[in-house]
């Protein structure tokens, strides 16, 4: 499974018992793959933050993502790297609306909306709204 891409411990653990493998055994075999340092929750959260950077998601939703798959620490524990989430917003803004701001409440809404289901906080999207030109 590592050979892939990097699993949490929780992640291992679930696909382990789906397979049939003793809880006893897994465990035993996750305390070793950590001591090797051949499994680690960090360099997993570390390189899902980029991958979901990457596809346009705020910190919320990462956030929450991690917390889904055993990765219980905050964001800013995480790594040293985290990206300027107000430059992410506003690229995500570019790519789907470009540089106009909305024309009237009904857009402006709809895309808010949009940035929320992303994972951005009321402030990011505050400030992105807030430095768009008409």
């Amino acid at each position: 499974m590592l050979a892939r891409r990097e699993h949490s411990q929780h992640e291992m653990l679930q696909k382990l018992k789906i397979k049939g493998f003793e809880a006893a055994d897994i465990q035993q075999t996750l305390d070793e793959f950590t001591a090797k340092n051949w499994q680690s929750d960090q360099r997993f959260a570390e390189s899902y933050i980029r991958s979901r950077v990457h596809k346009g998601f705020g910190p919320v939703k990462i956030q929450y993502e991690l917390r889904e798959r055993g990765v219980h620490e905050s964001l800013d524990c995480l790594t040293d790297e985290l990206p300027d989430w107000a430059e992410v917003i506003r690229n995500l803004h570019q790519k789907k609306y470009g540089e106009k701001a909305p024309e009237d409440m009904k857009e402006k809404a709809k895309r808010m909306r949009f940035f929320q289901q992303k994972g951005f906080t009321h402030d990011n999207i505050s400030q992105l709204f807030n430095g768009l030109t008409r």
